[in-house]
């Protein structure tokens, strides 16, 4: 093995880590999404997390969900949130698996409610 086989195995294998490190949310962009779940349930609907990964866009997460309402088998459900490009913990798109929800409905999500201790005290545990 020469020097230069071992510079491309340690190429290699940095960019397999950083790879593996990609796939992994951001931990406060999790967060904010999370808070968000409730708000994409009915009324008097459980929300469990089922699993956190990093979402099909950049700039994306995706939790999966349950679903969960008294006499009803757990439904299960996902959600997508998009984060802008200015800020990480900016959020600038959320979709269910219900479709998008629209810009006013984004805009007062964001503005009036995910900062609030109501959204807090509803989030979900992280999967």
């Amino acid at each position: 093995m020469g020097p230069g086989f071992r510079g491309r195995l340690a190429a290699l294998a940095a960019l397999a880590s950083v790879t593996a490190c990609a796939g992994s949310p951001d931990a406060e962009q999790a967060r904010i999404c999370r808070r968000a779940l409730p708000t994409l349930v009915p009324s008097g609907a459980r929300v469990t997390v089922l699993r956190e990964a990093a979402g099909p866009q950049e700039r994306s997460i995706r939790i999966d969900f349950s679903q969960e309402r008294e006499g009803r088998s757990p439904l299960p459900r996902y959600a997508v949130c998009q984060f802008s490009g200015l800020n990480r913990t900016d959020l600038s798109g959320l979709t269910s698996d219900r479709g998008p929800v629209g810009g006013a409905a984004l805009y007062l999500l964001k503005h009036y409610y995910l900062d609030t201790p109501d959204a807090a005290v509803a989030e979900p545990g992280a999967g």
